[in-house]
């Protein structure tokens, strides 16, 4: 017998995952002859420690071997996290992004920015445009696309308190009267 459809390995997963504190994030299934593969992306908001993922691993890999969906086929069973290259697409993608450089595309623009506060389902972004420091309000409905960026230098100070800096040593928030908006009005934002 073949390995499960992504439906019913999603499906088996998703109480395990929940339980264990993880977001079930994708599911690959690759049938291929002998050497099938199942991969499993999970996440979670305090991120994964060195034992987090194989325990994980372990636990899947009994329940696997617990139900007769996979009968006698060999799979390889990878369990990991989501890639710098992995789209935002939901709030706690966001949420967990918080202080991280993304590229952003809305409508007909590109721009990159910092990512701040997650709010009624909008974003607030730092950007710089020709040294100015500023934030912007994005509604996430807006956005088509949004991906983190890889930094080579550790981020300015300036802008990681105006994302309001999330993690032990980053600079604290900043202060209401430090923002400058930059949306304009018929955008729905007040300047």
């Amino acid at each position: 017998m073949p390995v499960p459809s992504k439906e019913r390995v999603v499906a088996l997963l998703s109480d395990l995952v929940h339980d264990r504190g993880f977001d079930l994030e994708d599911v690959t299934v690759v049938s291929a002859g002998k050497h099938s593969a199942v991969r499993i992306m999970v996440d979670r908001e305090e991120g994964t420690g060195l034992d987090a993922l194989p325990a994980l691993s372990h636990e899947i890999s009994e329940l696997f071997d617990g139900v007769s969906d996979f009968g006698e086929a060999p799979y390889t069973l990878e369990v990991t996290t989501p890639g710098i290259d992995r789209p935002l697409t939901e709030e706690r993608h966001w949420r967990r992004a918080r202080g991280r450089k993304v590229r952003v595309e809305v409508a007909d623009e590109k721009f990159d920015g910092r990512v701040g506060a997650l709010d009624g389902g909008s974003i607030t972004l730092v950007t710089r445009t020709k040294g100015v420091l500023a934030t912007r309000v994005v509604a996430l409905s807006d956005i088509s696309k949004a991906v983190v960026q890889v930094e080579f230098s550790p981020p300015k100070e300036d802008e990681m308190e105006l994302a309001g800096g999330v993690f032990g040593s980053r600079p604290r928030p900043a202060d209401a009267d430090e923002i400058v908006n930059v949306d304009t009005p018929e955008e729905g934002f007040d300047k």
